[in-house]
Formats: structure tokens, C-alpha cells, sequence
């Protein structure tokens, strides 16, 4: 059973520099069957795909979000970890990492419980 979870201040200031780390158990990040993603939700919005980060390292991102985003690892954590530059109160969202399972086209089959991001002075 894969566990994923959130971590990472729920407030973060416009202009500084949103991270948040997702910590895997139950199953390595270096798996060649999954990405590891990130999602976020807006208050009354639908999800929204960030990115993700695949066994290699490698990492993928929205266009939308793009110029904004990285995703990393740290393998000997069995973590990954979201970083979102010069953040706008429109980035207060709920974040969820996932796993996606490549044969099934990207599908999320495990989300973390998610964790609420809030950009206020």
C-alpha cells in the first residue's frame, strides 16, 4: 500500500517562493512504472496538473506553470518536492501530490490527503 503526504508551511507571502515536499511509502520514487506528480485545486476550482517527476529524474511540467515550477528528488528519502516561484494570492490552492501509473496513461492511482497553501501578506 503506497502512502503519500504533504509537507510544508500552509502560508506563504506574494512574491517568495512556495515548496512543499512529498514523502513516499510503500513503494520507491525510482520505480520505472510511475511519475510522481503534483496537483493543486484553487478554492471552487477544478485540479489542475503541475507537473511531474519520472524515475530518472527527469521532470515535466504544465505550460501554464512552466516558468514557475520545479520538481526534484531526494532518493534517499523516497521524497519529491514541489518549489513555485513568485507566488499570487490565485496560487492558494489545496496541493496534492500522486502517483500516476504509466501503463494506464498517466492514470493518479494513490493521492496524499493534499494540504491547503494560502498566499497572504
Amino acid at each position: 500500500q503506497v502512502q503519500l503526504v504533504e509537507s510544508g508551511p500552509g502560508l506563504v507571502k506574494p512574491s517568495q517562493t512556495l515548496s512543499l515536499t512529498c514523502t513516499a511509502s510503500g513503494g520507491s520514487i525510482t520505480t520505472n512504472s510511475y511519475y510522481w506528480s503534483w496537483i493543486r485545486q484553487p478554492p471552487g476550482k477544478g485540479l489542475e496538473w503541475m507537473g511531474a517527476i519520472i524515475y530518472t529524474g527527469s521532470a515535466y511540467y504544465s505550460t501554464s506553470l512552466k516558468s514557475r515550477t520545479s520538481i526534484s528528488r531526494d532518493t534517499s528519502k523516497n521524497q519529491f518536492t514541489l518549489q513555485l516561484s513568485s507566488v499570487t494570492p490565485e496560487d492558494t490552492a489545496v496541493y496534492y501530490c500522486a502517483r500516476a501509473v504509466v501503463i494506464l496513461g498517466g492514470a493518479m492511482d494513490y493521492w496524499g490527503k493534499g494540504t491547503l497553501v494560502t498566499v497572504s501578506s
